[in-house]
């Protein structure tokens, strides 16, 4: 199967793993973003990473379930209450088989 034909799958069917890169652009550092984001992950069952970007932005890797991923990509979209989010990018990443959650 080719690499498109796999990320198609994974679009289509919520269980299948995929892993997507998102960099958040905005007010999102000192306040809560990445332990929230760390929080929300876990709580979806998705594994990856988040830190915060010297430029000021936050990027992370989260890894898991299709449906579940696009949760917490959505959920960077707006952020803990205090984050004043203005852009989000996201890319596909090749499943890597991250294990846990971690702040960078």
């Amino acid at each position: 199967m080719s690499a498109g034909a796999s990320d198609r799958a994974g679009a289509s069917d919520p269980a299948a793993t995929v892993r997507r890169r998102v960099l958040v652009s905005g007010r999102v550092h000192a306040v809560g973003f990445r332990a929230s984001c760390r929080y929300r992950a876990r709580e979806a069952g998705v594994t990856g990473w988040v830190r915060n970007l010297p430029d000021g932005r936050v990027e992370a890797a989260f890894e898991g379930p299709a449906e579940a991923v696009e949760a917490v990509v959505d959920w960077c979209r707006t952020g803990p209450p205090l984050a004043r989010v203005t852009r989000v990018d996201v890319t596909d990443e090749p499943v890597e088989g991250a294990t846990g959650f971690s702040i960078l």
